[in-house]
């Protein structure tokens, strides 16, 4: 082991003991607040949020191994699909993820939320998709968290639909743009993007089939109302449309609740049987409705950066870290089962090896 590879092992070590201190002291403080039961809501609701804060506040989260790139879709409109996108992104970034948010949406909100300059003219999506730019000249930095970026969108992408239809590759012409952005990136030295989020239009048009096409995950927002539930099963069989003819790596990674009241026995039941249904998917975490976070966009700022001590952050940032860290659970096991696979196929050879000695030595 040389100098430089002793000095990353002591390195290593010594952020492994930072952060196993580190958790010590935020599991003594989450011990020490007060219980609180269901029948004093509000308190139990401050014990939740400062829960939150202590476990969340200065948490770096799990970085993927590779690039992750989830479209964020739900043909239904109202359900939180662009608050979801922003805030989750504004989370990772938090966490020390580098991340991407593309707004492939027209009314271009995402790109409005995260403060990015998206007037007509300004390099775009729409550029990328019908003019074939370099996806690189239309890439913007958010004013408020340096690791996030954003490729906007204008109000020119409102008349894409109809232009996409002549051009050739219609269906994948964001996917190689996306992907040759990535690759440009490694080449100039640049960090790696952990984690892609692709908004979409609340429709099932071409936009959003470029968006499923670029995407190989799928997180679903659902609204915890019963109209919610209806075209889940539209949206579902669109996936597998796509999976079958254009991109056989898609599927439905998570869903996320939103605008969860658990005041109401509706959303109780909407949240009970979106857990029955999907609960490998669904995120523990559902996100309660809040004023905080409808007022966020009005500033041109996440929710997270907004106020980030309210109730909408704190949900947010916490459906961040469970994404990562089942991001980074999922990894460990592949990789525990590629090792796993890679020392049985080395048992095997050697018995194999030894079997024809012996049988060598016999004749």
């Amino acid at each position: 082991m040389n100098g430089d590879q002793v000095s990353e092992a002591n390195s290593r070590s010594e952020r492994v003991s930072r952060e196993t201190s580190e958790d010590w002291r935020r599991a003594a403080l989450i011990k020490a607040l007060p219980a609180m039961d269901a029948d004093t809501p509000l308190a139990a609701q401050l014990a939740e949020d400062s829960r939150r804060r202590i476990t969340l506040r200065g948490r770096q989260f799990e970085r993927p191994a590779t690039t992750r790139i989830l479209t964020v879709a739900n043909q239904k409109g109202g359900v939180g699909k662009t608050t979801t996108t922003v805030n989750l992104a504004a989370g990772l970034a938090q966490g020390g993820l580098n991340v991407l948010v593309i707004d492939n949406d027209p009314q271009g909100n995402a790109s409005t939320a995260l403060g990015i300059d998206h007037r007509s003219g300004t390099p775009s999506v729409y550029d990328v998709l019908v003019e074939d730019a370099d996806m690189a000249s239309t890439v913007q930095v958010c004013p408020d968290i340096p690791n996030l970026w954003c490729v906007p969108a204008t109000i020119d992408l409102s008349g894409a639909e109809i232009e996409l239809v002549s051009l050739v590759s219609r269906e994948t012409r964001l996917r190689r743009a996306l992907d040759t952005y990535l690759a440009q990136r490694v080449e100039r030295g640049e960090p790696r993007i952990d984690y892609v989020l692709v908004d979409c239009p609340p429709s099932l048009g071409l936009l959003t089939v470029n968006a499923f096409v670029t995407g190989r995950e799928v997180l679903i927002p659902i609204q915890c109302e019963y109209y919610a539930l209806e075209g889940l099963s539209q949206l579902l069989k669109t996936i597998q449309m796509i999976q079958a003819h254009l991109n056989p790596e898609l599927h439905v990674s998570t869903i996320l609740l939103t605008m969860f009241d658990g005041r109401t026995n509706l959303a109780q039941q909407v949240a009970a049987e979106v857990r029955e249904h999907f609960g490998e998917q669904t995120l523990r975490t559902a996100i309660p409705r809040s004023v905080r976070v409808s007022e966020a966009p009005s500033h041109g700022q996440t929710v997270l950066t907004y106020d980030p001590n309210s109730t909408g952050a704190l949900a947010y940032l916490e459906a961040a870290n469970e994404l990562s860290q089942r991001h980074a659970d999922r990894d460990a096991a592949a990789h525990a089962r590629d090792g796993g696979a890679a020392e049985q196929e080395r048992q095997d050879d050697h018995h194999q090896h030894e079997q024809r000695t012996i049988d060598e030595e016999q004749r």
